[in-house]
């Protein structure tokens, strides 16, 4: 396997455990929160899903988002299916991005956001990308715990 195959290989294997766990919710339960600051397990699933695309957008900017306009900024939550849905065109665009990338656009793109004082080459903010989703996905799991609820086993 090649760098790009194994970036692609993390977010198909990221992606596709988060919708094990997602579809092992059950629905009475997708508005429950924490707490009123936290996100909802909906919510959390949109911002999971959301920020793939901005992130996108920075890649794509070379860091700089200008005016960017989050496509899910008006939509109303609803359920899960349509929440995949919606995103799987952002999906399908982030992935074939990746496909196009060579092994030294990995080392010499450098992703500059200046609003965080951050820089990074693309390789690594790649990575980052998917451990943003692992984090959430932890997250979900404390949840269901607190709620008592049966697990699905992410861990084949």
């Amino acid at each position: 396997m090649n760098s790009i195959e194994i970036i692609l290989l993390n977010f198909s294997e990221t992606r596709r455990r988060s919708i094990k766990l997602w579809k092992g919710i059950p629905d009475e339960f997708l508005n429950w929160k924490p707490d009123q600051k936290a996100f909802s397990i909906l919510e959390m699933i949109r911002h999971t899903l959301e920020t793939e695309h901005l992130f996108h957008t920075i890649i794509k900017n070379r860091g700089d988002l200008g005016d960017y306009k989050s496509p899910w900024m008006d939509l109303e939550y609803s359920n899960l299916e349509n929440e995949l849905a919606i995103a799987k065109k952002y999906r399908e665009d982030f992935i074939s991005m990746i496909q196009n990338l060579t092994a030294s656009d990995l080392k010499t793109i450098r992703i500059e956001r200046r609003e965080v004082g951050q820089s990074k080459n693309l390789g690594d903010y790649l990575n980052r990308i998917a451990y943003h989703e692992s984090v959430h996905t932890g997250q979900m799991l404390g949840y269901l715990r607190t709620l008592g609820v049966n697990r699905p086993l992410i861990w084949d």
